[in-house]
């Protein structure tokens, strides 16, 4: 990469710390450190709610999504807006009305402190594990592209996001982020641009070319278990995933109880519900028009450079032969799509359309073999959808914007670890330390033990993304790992929210609902990862209920003052 780029990123990463470092003046005790006591305004808390889930999966995974299956990935986050006014007249008055500092302190309050705490221990293993793909996201593309050694991109990341955060605390993380949306924002409407002005036809016509080839296709409404991306699916089991996420999720609850007010805090959800599925589609179609750019740019045969120079290294003359038929391949589908763009009757366009996608079906299966040959010389997996942006930043973005979008995937990997750092040791100080452990002691005690556990956190989340870096697609990967225990979690708080609900019956209904999440995933694994967080919580309902019956109704703990 260019010395210019270089600069650029570094100089990006200096400044972020920085910035982090002078946001933590005032952070002399618990409160400040883990909830800014409570003053944040309600703008910086919805951009530090976006920025946590804008992770560098979103600007790697997402586009690559994006240009290899098109906007189907959107129906995703179809329960989003639901789940957001659901939980400003739920949980969000609830927990910030309790004045706790984690979601799970008000489950003692309501069942038992054997619930409390089982529950923040799946938050704990739920989210350090997801926190390590994070960082892995970035890091195993770093390392094939620059040839780096993972740990070193590894460290990279990490280090100046454990340092500003174990520091800071959420209002270095919160004020970050800000900063940090900014500039990932301005990086996509910049990508965007340039690629409209690359490719050689018309946006119309573009769009027409990633139609022909099914990447606008946006809805799918079969009702299919097996399909991950279909309406019902998002609208279903998103709002769960969503309501779990945003509602019993410490790296997400802990930002709207930093806010000043109940109201405040609705209003940072909102602006989720209002710009994520938007910011989402923009991402999408950036994947589909790097798609459509590679129609007339010939694109490598694998784009993880390290795996294409396996199979180039390793068998030669297979890889000179597969590599002429791609390119013969590829300036066939070049012509045809510019036929298309051409077309003038209906018919012609439909003709073209046709053996568009047939050339396309053609390719894919030569890609798909050559994907398979890398992962027999290399023994790892081979998914190329993590590289093809950064391949295309790096080889096609004029001089200064390819570093600005560098720099924006930097900031948008330390945003989400930031904020799962943070969450993950006030989970661990709150709900662990100072409740079974030392729940007496001073300021300054707590606010070591905080920045300690920060610390431990950070180290624990870098070691798991070197084991992470061949799980295949990562945008996938951190969802999978998330609704394995997100229903059954948010089903805890549902109960929490019938007033005959007992503690006996939450903590073994969460017991009940993981057992059966796990019985749907190894047991039927071909059912879509987004209906667990349905079987989770529908189960802990259930069986939380059954348990209750017959009690008389357990008043809400009131909020305290």
């Amino acid at each position: 990469m260019h010395p210019l780029n270089w600069a650029i990123v570094l100089g990006w990463i200096g400044f972020v710390v920085f910035i982090g470092l002078r946001r933590s003046r005032g952070t002399r005790d618990v409160e400040s450190y883990f909830l800014a006591n409570r003053s944040l305004p309600w703008w910086v808390v919805g951009l530090s709610v976006m920025a946590t889930q804008l992770s560098a999966i979103t600007m790697i995974g997402t586009t690559g999504q994006g240009a290899t299956d098109g906007l189907r990935f959107i129906q995703f986050y179809f329960g989003l807006p639901l789940a957001m006014v659901i939980l400003g007249v739920t949980l969000v008055p609830f927990l910030h009305g309790a004045k706790v500092y984690t979601a799970y302190e008000f489950l003692e309050r309501r069942f038992n402190a054997p619930t409390r705490s089982l529950t923040a221990f799946l938050f704990l293993l739920s989210r350090g594990m997801s926190c390590g793909t994070i960082i892995a996201a970035p890091a195993v593309v770093f390392s094939a592209i620059f040839g780096w050694n993972v740990l070193w991109s590894v460290a990279l990341i990490g280090v100046p996001t454990v340092l500003y955060t174990m520091i800071g605390g959420v209002r270095a993380v919160a004020w970050v982020d800000v900063k940090q949306m900014i500039l990932i924002v301005a990086a996509l409407l910049a990508v965007v641009v340039t690629l409209l002005i690359k490719i050689p036809v018309s946006p119309v016509d573009a769009l027409e070319i990633a139609g022909a080839t099914g990447r606008l296709r946006t809805f799918d409404f079969s009702f299919n278990l097996n399909n991950t991306y279909t309406f019902w699916s998002g609208v279903i089991g998103g709002t769960f995933l969503m309501l779990s996420y945003f509602g019993t999720d410490q790296s997400q609850v802990q930002r709207y109880l930093s806010a000043k007010s109940v109201d405040e805090a609705r209003s940072s959800l909102l602006m989720s519900a209002y710009w994520k599925i938007p910011l989402q589609a923009l991402v999408l179609l950036i994947g589909v028009l790097v798609f459509v750019f590679y129609v007339f740019t010939r694109p490598p045969l694998l784009f993880n450079p390290a795996h294409e120079r396996a199979v180039r290294d390793g068998l030669p003359s297979y890889y000179a032969l597969m590599r002429r038929e791609y390119d013969g391949q590829q300036a066939v589908r070049d012509t045809v799509a510019r036929k298309l763009a051409a077309a003038i009757t209906e018919s012609d366009r439909r003709e073209a359309a046709q053996q568009l996608r047939i050339l396309g079906i053609s390719l894919e299966a030569m890609r798909a073999e050559a994907l398979f040959t890398a992962r027999r010389i290399t023994g790892q997996q081979t998914r190329d959808v993590n590289y093809i942006m950064p391949r295309f930043v790096l080889e096609h973005l004029p001089l200064g914007l390819a570093g600005v979008f560098i720099a924006a995937i930097f900031a948008a990997a330390m945003n989400a670890i930031a904020a799962e750092l943070n969450s993950l040791a006030t989970t661990s100080v709150i709900d662990f330390y100072k409740r079974w452990v030392r729940s007496e002691g001073t300021d300054a005690h707590f606010l070591m033990v905080s920045r300690a556990a920060t610390g431990l956190w950070g180290i624990f989340a870098c070691v798991v993304a070197t084991f992470a870096v061949n799980l295949g697609s990562l945008i996938e990967v951190v969802n999978r790992f998330g609704s394995f225990f997100y229903g059954s979690i948010l089903g805890v708080f549902l109960l929490a929210m019938i007033p005959r609900a007992k503690g006996l019956g939450a903590f073994v209904g969460l017991i009940a609902g993981m057992a059966a999440v796990a019985a749907v995933n190894f047991g039927a694994p071909s059912v879509s990862f987004l209906w667990h967080n349905v079987v989770g919580a529908v189960t802990v309902v259930i069986v939380g209920s059954l348990l209750s019956l017959g009690g008389s109704p357990t008043p809400r703990p009131a909020p305290r003052r």
